[in-house]
């Protein structure tokens, strides 16, 4: 078989993911069905589907969904001895910490560890009669309000060159943190490194009155005794597991599923399992 010289050559993966697009997406579940069906015929990968899903879920998704709430907050205080600030430094592996003053909604700035190795460093060529001044260290605290959106954020964090902002409420009192590294989550998937470590505690915490974010890993068994119920499955252990049960697929950021008096969202998953949850217990 012959071919025409003057036959333009193979496009490239752009035109022919353009090419599915012979209308307009009428709307954003109508694109995210284009963009599974380019990934079903081999036109992107699966990296890259869950990656653009998950852009589209940042424009959607707001800092209370994925903040650290204040309970979970790891904080030093203004007037603490430097052996504490360090140790607090070292037990953590955080690399920012927020600094308080006179009470946990009195946030002073941000110390962090490159300036906290410098100021442990002054103080140990200085006369132990001079007291430190940490208030020469730190960084000023960026407050945001729970209502911000992700997208909105992320652009922020990247033109002001910030990584952590503290998250205020309707009242103005501190509810949580955000790092530039829990906005990047919901578009690349789990960040981890040589120090994560999955204790197994704090599984279940309190966002708002009828709100939890709760750990995929968590045993069902832990999940009943916290809120004094009987969910049970017989060849499954965890909730995260119980969830894609009642999905029946491995589902992505965003998806919702009900089980029992619960409304179970997604907002941490990858091509492998669930990660996070959000549990929203249904009005009766």
């Amino acid at each position: 078989m012959t071919s025409d010289k003057n036959e333009p050559p193979s496009s490239g993966w752009l035109d022919r993911i353009s090419s599915l697009f012979e209308s307009d997406p009428k709307d954003r579940q109508a694109l995210i069905n284009i963009l599974r069906d380019a990934e079903s015929r081999g036109l992107i990968n699966a990296d890259a589907l869950g990656m653009l899903e998950g852009v589209l879920q940042v424009s959607e998704m707001h800092v209370r969904d994925v903040m650290v709430p204040r309970p979970k907050m790891v904080v030093v205080e203004r007037d603490d001895p430097m052996d504490v600030i360090l140790k607090t430094a070292v037990t953590s592996n955080h690399s920012r910490l927020p600094v308080l003053g006179e009470n946990r909604d009195d946030i002073v700035g941000i110390l962090l560890a490159k300036d906290l190795l410098q100021l442990y460093y002054n103080t140990r060529l200085e006369s132990d009669s001079k007291p430190y001044n940490i208030r020469d260290f730190l960084r000023p605290a960026v407050i945001i309000p729970e209502s911000k959106r992700l997208d909105v954020l992320l652009k922020e964090f990247r033109l002001k060159r910030n990584h952590m902002a503290l998250v205020v409420d309707e009242y103005g009192i501190i509810s949580g943190l955000v790092t530039i590294e829990d906005v990047l989550e919901q578009i690349v998937g789990e960040i981890e490194d040589e120090t994560d470590v999955d204790d197994g505690e704090d599984n279940i915490y309190q966002q708002d009155s009828n709100i939890y974010n709760v750990k995929a890993l968590t045993d069902i068994e832990d999940f009943n005794h916290y809120f004094g119920i009987r969910l049970e499955h017989p060849d499954i252990d965890t909730v995260g597991g119980l969830v894609m049960q009642a999905f029946g697929h491995l589902p992505a950021r965003g998806e919702s599923v009900s089980i029992d008096k619960f409304n179970f969202t997604i907002l941490h998953a990858d091509k492998r399992r669930v990660r996070q949850l959000r549990v929203e217990i249904k009005e009766s």
